[in-house]
């Protein structure tokens, strides 16, 4: 049997200006665990700002979303413009600021934010064609945004929820190693950093979150 295909698209590197290493290290991982196989997407744009992860302080430098994401994925990463829905069977966004720096700007804008063009289209071909959608963290408003009534989770955070709300999505409260699976849209959501919690903790909610995704695929031929 074909082994299942997932996207995964990173935003940087580094929670305070890019992808959450921890959260897209054990996505990673979890693919892996459930011999599925990967393929790291980015935009190939420039990220909002480059931020001292030891002190919090803007740099006065800039830095690239792919080439950050690289880092992540060992060298092996596409520009998300070549993403292709029908060349895989899930998708799933990591969290970390940069998901709301660099792929939205949600960081700034609350519910009025705008999505990278890139990155929506990517979520909205593969939900137009039935393939599940996983995000992590702060990455749910993002499904928020652009598909509007599905059901996610930001944790236990009030600001977060309200703002899904307003953008016309479903937020269901959740704590640590709790996902939530929207089954009729195919969504998987779990709060991860959302939380004060333990990397044990988030490797528990990767793993169901990536389980789960597989369990709303469609059979291979």
């Amino acid at each position: 049997m074909p082994s299942k295909r997932i996207a995964v698209i990173l935003s940087g590197c580094g929670h305070r200006d890019g992808s959450e290493i921890h959260e897209a290290t054990l996505t990673l991982w979890a693919i892996h665990k459930h011999r599925a196989e990967y393929q790291c997407f980015a935009p190939n744009v420039l990220q909002h700002h480059v931020l001292n992860h030891l002190t919090g302080e803007a740099m006065p430098e800039q830095r690239n979303v792919l080439i950050e994401s690289a880092r992540i994925a060992r060298g092996k990463i596409k520009d998300l413009a070549l993403f292709d829905a029908a060349a895989f069977d899930g998708l799933v966004i990591p969290g970390g600021v940069g998901a709301a720096k660099n792929l939205c700007t949600y960081a700034f804008d609350g519910a009025n934010c705008t999505v990278n063009p890139d990155v929506e289209q990517a979520i909205i071909a593969m939900h137009k064609i039935g393939k599940p959608i996983g995000a992590l963290c702060i990455a749910p408003v993002i499904l928020a945004k652009v598909l509007g009534k599905v059901i996610v989770t930001a944790g236990q955070d009030a600001a977060t929820a309200a703002d899904i709300s307003a953008m016309g999505g479903c937020h269901a409260p959740t704590w640590q190693g709790e996902i939530i699976v929207d089954r009729d849209n195919k969504i998987v959501t779990a709060p991860c950093y959302m939380l004060d919690s333990r990397l044990d903790q988030i490797s528990i909610e990767t793993d169901k979150v990536i389980e789960a995704l597989i369990g709303l695929m469609e059979p291979s031929a």
